[in-house]
């Protein structure tokens, strides 16, 4: 048998078969048959009638989308003045704000609970404060990095360029910068709004909720009703997929409108 460069190819394309293909062919399964394995729409009527699993999504928005802005709001300016700035420690400064990220998931939401526990005194009474706050602390980095990497890669003869036609450096900012950024802003954005959706997590360990899609999905596996949790599984992934469609395309379009 003759080697070529394609059968580079094949462990990944086992992989994706075993890893990929095929549990989505079982969740597809599950999501449209009953406990008979008979097919029926119903797992589906049920996620669009159900009070509780409309609240829960609702819910999940509403924090994916705070935390979203937040992130947003407090990582542009550091990013940008880390971006921009002719310090020399910057790159120090930008590594304080990675550094959470090589400490224990567990660890650090824990010593974040003790800090909330010690300011509130009992995290029940502000669950949606705490979770923006836990969510904000655990993905803010997914937010600086790209925004900075982008930044950090604009040609400076740009703004010179605005500059020198008479832009002020608040105009520069606005019709250069600001625009040519939105690449790195979108990708900030996809990397922090979908995980914000389903990371139950966070919320479990500050106060032990159980009102966000990942949780909703964990009850119903847990109580072994597969076909339901299956099919919130599917509705989140055509989602998590509609999301990532939308901000690639607004991505290239952003980026290409801010060149011309």
């Amino acid at each position: 048998m003759r080697f070529s460069r394609k059968s580079l190819g094949i462990p990944y394309a086992v992989f994706l078969v075993i890893f990929v293909a095929a549990p989505l062919l079982f969740l597809f399964y599950y999501a449209f048959t009953d406990g008979q394995g008979q097919f029926t729409m119903y797992n589906l009527t049920h996620f669009f009638t159900d009070p509780n699993t409309l609240g829960t999504l609702y819910y999940s928005f509403t924090i994916a989308i705070v935390t979203t802005a937040v992130c947003l709001l407090l990582a542009y300016p550091a990013a940008y003045f880390l971006a921009t700035s002719r310090l020399q420690t910057k790159s120090v400064i930008l590594m304080l704000f990675i550094m959470p990220m090589w400490i224990n998931f567990s660890l650090r939401i824990t010593a974040l609970k003790e800090i909330l526990n010690v300011l509130e005194g009992n995290l029940a009474m502000h669950p949606f404060l705490n979770a923006v706050i836990g969510m904000t602390y655990d993905f803010m980095p997914f937010m600086i990095l790209p925004i900075y990497t982008t930044i950090s890669r604009l040609d400076e003869a740009l703004r010179e360029a605005a500059m020198d036609l008479g832009a002020d450096p608040v105009q520069t900012f606005l019709r250069v910068t600001l625009p040519l950024s939105v690449p790195g802003i979108l990708s900030g954005v996809s990397m922090v709004f979908l995980p914000a959706m389903t990371n139950y997590v966070v919320l479990d360990m500050l106060y032990n909720s159980t009102y966000i899609m990942g949780s909703l999905i964990g009850s119903y596996f847990a109580a072994y009703n597969w076909h339901g949790g299956s099919m919130i599984s599917l509705i989140l992934l055509a989602m998590i997929c509609l999301f990532t469609l939308l901000t690639g395309n607004a991505e290239e379009e952003g980026a290409r409108g801010a060149l011309l």
